[in-house]
């Protein structure tokens, strides 16, 4: 969620490679250098193809209108590095591509980039597997990736620009638990980061795992409250009694 407090970012840490083959990776990754910037990725699709972008971001890539190399460290802009992850994806495509493809293995990834370089505007993009991007606006101030239909009405009601952080964190469990009860491709535990607009080192960072007082609680309160709110509704005057 891009808000006009900050930033919220939720992902689960489940990685399916079959029903019997269900392993444990952080999709949550933080690139902070104190005081100069810090940004934020989420990945979902492929796990090797995610973990090879985010080395090669990491390790530098030729600027295409320079040739110098760049990191997800030295880029000037948050658009730039946007631009940096795109092209990290079209290279590792380039590379493993046609033998993804001839192995009948999809080239399947999304991220979602968010973060903020000292002085400039904080700002939140998902990148393609094609390569391209797109970013959030005060008409849409979340985005997703990874499964999502489940948790996305719950979004789509309640989430402005002006939507504080805490109620911003409350609506990203509300929605991830939504989709952890109707998805098994989507589990425990989850990774939380929250960060304070203009702060740059304002960040939290929260692993909630299985049992987390606060989120059973939360997901009681949220059922209790579903339960009696379509309790509430009169019954449709077409209804005989």
């Amino acid at each position: 969620m891009l808000l006009d407090k900050g930033l919220v970012m939720l992902g689960d840490t489940r990685t399916n490679a079959g029903f019997d083959n269900i392993s444990c990776f952080s999709k949550l990754q933080k690139f902070h250098v104190p005081g100069e910037r810090l940004m934020a990725t989420l990945t979902a699709g492929n796990l090797a193809i995610s973990q090879a972008v985010l080395n090669l971001v990491q390790d530098g890539l030729p600027d295409p209108e320079t040739g110098n190399v760049e990191t997800i460290y030295t880029v000037p802009t948050m658009f730039r590095a946007a631009a940096l992850l795109s092209e990290a994806v079209r290279k590792v495509h380039r590379t493993h591509g046609e033998a993804m493809k001839q192995q009948d293995v999809s080239f399947d990834v999304s991220i979602m980039l968010g973060g903020q370089i000292a002085g400039r505007t904080l700002r939140l993009f998902h990148i393609y597997a094609a390569g391209n991007f797109i970013e959030a606006t005060a008409d849409t101030p979340y985005l997703q990736i990874g499964e999502h239909k489940y948790g996305k009405p719950m979004l789509d009601r309640a989430v402005t620009r002006d939507t504080s952080l805490i109620e911003g964190v409350k609506l990203a469990l509300i929605s991830m638990d939504s989709t952890l009860r109707s998805n098994l491709s989507v589990g425990m535990p989850l990774d939380l980061l929250v960060y304070q607009n203009d702060s740059i080192d304002g960040v939290v960072e929260q692993r909630i795992n299985e049992g987390d007082k606060y989120f059973e609680m939360m997901r009681t309160e949220w059922s209790k409250g579903l339960t009696e709110a379509h309790t509430r509704i009169p019954p449709p005057d077409w209804l005989s009694p």
